[in-house]
């Protein structure tokens, strides 16, 4: 016989990605960090993670500092941003924000508050 069969070719039969790795050839990245970010939720009560990653985890979140998006602070200063973005007239409800906040950056500033 040639080596083939009625089920395929020798390439079906070939080791491929069914190849055991050594463990010098494997990367020593903590298994912590491996994963899509955000792939974990906190508070998910089917998340498997143990309870010592999860407790890791909070200890690292207490340590960062919260960063804001820049877009994030744009939009606090500025509540008619997002509709001028696309291209939009911005709400009555959105030019009233403004105004009120404007208005109350002008009275802080005058008091000497910020």
């Amino acid at each position: 016989m040639s080596g083939t069969s009625n089920v395929g070719g020798p390439g079906v039969y070939e080791a491929g990605d069914q190849r055991n790795y050594k463990d010098s050839e494997l990367d020593t990245v903590s298994r912590f960090h491996e994963g899509k970010p955000n792939s974990h939720l906190a508070n998910d009560s089917k998340d498997e993670r143990t309870i010592a990653n999860k407790l890791a985890r909070e200890e690292q979140r207490a340590r960062e500092p919260e960063q804001k998006d820049i877009e994030q602070e744009r939009y606090e200063r500025d509540a008619t941003l997002p509709a001028r973005a696309h291209g939009n007239e911005p709400s009555k409800g959105a030019k009233i924000d403004q105004e009120l906040r404007e208005e109350e950056e002008d009275y802080l500033a005058r008091k000497g508050k910020k």
